[in-house]
């Protein structure tokens, strides 16, 4: 509604603008509205603004309109309740930069808060936030759980201007995901206009700048790590216990009833089922083993190794994708390199090799929480968050790609102990390993004697071998290192941190104790 000198009333003008109208962008606009909240939208794509009116006008009927087209960035300011609250949804990287330096020149103001909703690199937003301090608020809400996320509630890992967060907890929340606080589980509705308002959101206040970005990051390289897992357990079924695709689901799906229930054994188990329309056969037959990847699992990678946080199985999950994309080279590869024969089993035997697979996938998946959780920790050390991970592992539940019950326990842990330093040491987990390792270790022995590659189940074990041993070979590698490059070497016998080295090209070898 507009006044006689043609602009809008205070009291008719929208409490959001959202900028960036592709999938995601569509999506949590649309969410946004179901929450009550009226949006102004601008795409660079004008056909994007027509569409989410159309599809706006199509879900209300004959309720009033929701959402507000806009052609420009000044158009979209005009229309926004000041202070102005915008949410972009562009692809990380200039795009960002793009839009905030039109917004600067449409005149957006230095009480402003910009939300960028993108898998920007934690670092890049670090220096957004210092780079547009004077200009406006810039703010970040990293997203999980894609477009049915975005739009029924997904999980949300918000850092910045703790000033900026008391505003924009509200909408947040409201958008986010819920879960029954009892159970952990997931309180889901997929009906426009229906959201679910009761339970547990999946947002919390994540910490200063760079952090909710950083925890996406490491969501992610842990989602690669739990995929990985899960297609290392069809490929051990598939080959060595010679097991049709529907009958791998219907495993995936029994096991999906117990303590691996989750969204990505959920979906494994539809893909499994889904037959091919062209050929009939299970659709799995005709996909291309060959894997992308983003760019966030290598990005953890990366931070695990600048920060000499082992993470061994996203590291192993991001190479596996490698791997697999050296297609042709495998296939030549595979008609002269020569593996075992995988050997045949009875029915009773193959019965029992699932049920160890459960056991060991079970515990692999423990070794990969407990790698992510303990690079957040190790990154929060050098960085200066103050990360609470039992909220983290509570957002986690709902809304995003890795959610699952699983994660209420992870939760449980870090709340009953918040200097937990490993989730390995946590009772009730440690007890599951110590219960079910021994199929653990069997299913992995099998895998190997069939020649099936399992690199992050493998990884995950020596993960827990090598967390669990007092004494490590690195006192070896010391004395290779001082041997070599004289880089000295602590000893057992002496006090921590005092420094020797050993003199190996003289005969007699003599210690020098080395001084500060």
């Amino acid at each position: 509604m507009q006044n006689e000198d043609g602009k809008q009333d205070a009291q008719h003008k929208c409490d959001i603008g959202f900028i960036g109208l592709g999938v995601m962008g569509a999506n949590l606009t649309l969410n946004l509205a179901d929450n009550g909240y009226r949006v102004a939208c601008f795409d660079l794509d004008q056909t994007k603004v027509d569409a989410i009116l159309a599809k706006d006008s199509a879900e209300r009927g004959d309720k009033p309109a929701r959402l507000e087209g806009c052609n420009s960035y000044t158009e979209l300011l005009s229309k926004l309740k000041a202070p102005h609250l915008i949410i972009l949804s562009v692809p990380a990287g200039d795009p960002v930069d793009h839009v905030c330096n039109h917004l600067i020149d449409a005149g957006i103001k230095a009480d402003d808060i910009v939300i960028d909703t993108g898998n920007s690199l934690w670092t890049d937003s670090v220096e957004r936030e210092e780079h547009y301090k004077s200009k406006f608020i810039f703010f970040t809400t990293a997203i999980s759980g894609g477009e049915v996320g975005a739009r029924f509630g997904p999980s949300l890992m918000p850092s910045g201007n703790p000033y900026a967060w008391t505003r924009i907890e509200p909408v947040l929340k409201a958008i986010a995901a819920k879960v029954d606080p009892e159970t952990g589980k997931p309180l889901e509705t997929y009906t426009p206009g229906q959201p679910v308002t009761e339970g547990e959101a999946c947002a919390t206040y994540i910490g200063t700048m760079g952090a909710g970005h950083y925890v996406k990051m490491v969501h992610n390289g842990i989602e690669y790590a739990d995929m990985q897992l899960i297609c290392e357990t069809y490929q051990i079924m598939r080959t060595a216990l010679h097991m049709s695709a529907a009958e791998i689901a219907e495993v995936f799906r029994r096991w999906n009833d117990g303590k691996l229930n989750s969204y990505l054994m959920e979906i494994s188990a539809e893909v499994l089922e889904q037959l091919d329309p062209e050929t009939k056969q299970p659709l799995v037959d005709v996909i291309l083993d060959k894997a992308g990847q983003k760019g966030t699992g290598l990005w953890t990678a990366v931070s695990a190794l600048q920060v000499g946080s082992p993470a061994q199985t996203i590291t192993s999950a991001v190479f596996a994708r490698s791997i697999s994309g050296l297609k042709e080279e495998r296939v030549a590869a595979s008609e002269i390199l020569k593996g075992p024969h995988a050997p045949s089993l009875s029915d009773d035997e193959k019965m029992e090799a699932v049920h160890k697979l459960e056991q060991a996938l079970y515990c692999s998946k423990i070794c990969a929480y407990a790698q992510g959780f303990q690079l957040m920790a190790t990154a929060a050390n050098e960085h200066g968050w103050d990360l609470d991970f039992g909220e983290i592992a509570k957002i986690w539940r709902a809304g995003c790609i890795i959610r699952a019950v699983f994660l209420q326990s992870i939760a449980q842990a870090y709340e009953k102990d918040e200097g937990l330093k490993n989730l390995l040491l946590d009772p009730f987990f440690a007890d599951q390993i110590t219960e079910m390792q021994s199929d653990w270790r069997t299913s992995i022995a099998d895998a190997t004697m069939a020649g099936i590659p399992c690199p992050a189940m493998m990884s995950a074990l020596s993960y827990y071998d090598s967390y669990r041993s007092a004494v490590l070979p690195a006192n070896l590698l010391q004395g290779q290192r001082d041997y070599f490059g004289a880089h000295t070497f602590q000893r057992v016998d002496k006090p921590a941190g005092k420094k020797f080295h050993l003199n190996w090209s003289d005969p007699d070898r003599p210690q020098v104790a080395i001084k500060k």
